[in-house]
């Protein structure tokens, strides 16, 4: 194992969406729900204001165990989501990311994933990936 990556090891990631990001998204998938588009129809609603797409907040999850922990080579074999609160544009968000379980033999970790709102502490979405990675999860 790496002195980075073990049981128990915590990465944190930095992050914020813009209205251009929420755009793009919606463009890729297809999601064009006006609760993400439209800040009259969102007023609407008990957000009034546009919220992010649920998975688009949960995309930082696939960027980040990914490319920075453990990394590249990493293979994703499940990911559990529970979205707790909206997100918003031009809101300081941090990701943190907390090695649960390793299976040696398998080369595979569950890591539990937290977004927190930065200014309230608060969590928005959460879940637990499984991961598989033959260099750094022994």
């Amino acid at each position: 194992m790496t002195p980075d990556f073990g049981l128990n090891a915590v990465h944190r990631y930095s992050f914020r969406f813009s209205q251009t990001d929420v755009v793009d998204f919606a463009r890729v998938t297809g999601d064009n729900n006006p609760l993400h588009l439209d800040a009259d129809f969102a007023a609407q609603t008990p957000f009034k204001r546009p919220i992010i797409h649920g998975m688009l907040g949960a995309s930082v999850f696939t960027k980040v165990l990914g490319t920075e922990f453990p990394g590249y080579g990493s293979v994703y074999l499940g990911q559990t989501l529970e979205f707790l609160r909206p997100m918003f544009v031009d809101t300081d968000y941090e990701a943190t990311f907390t090695v649960q379980s390793i299976d040696s033999a398998k080369h595979t970790a569950q890591i539990l994933g937290e977004i927190r709102d930065k200014q309230t502490g608060k969590v928005t979405t959460k879940g637990v990936a499984t991961l598989m990675h033959r260099e750094k999860i022994m």
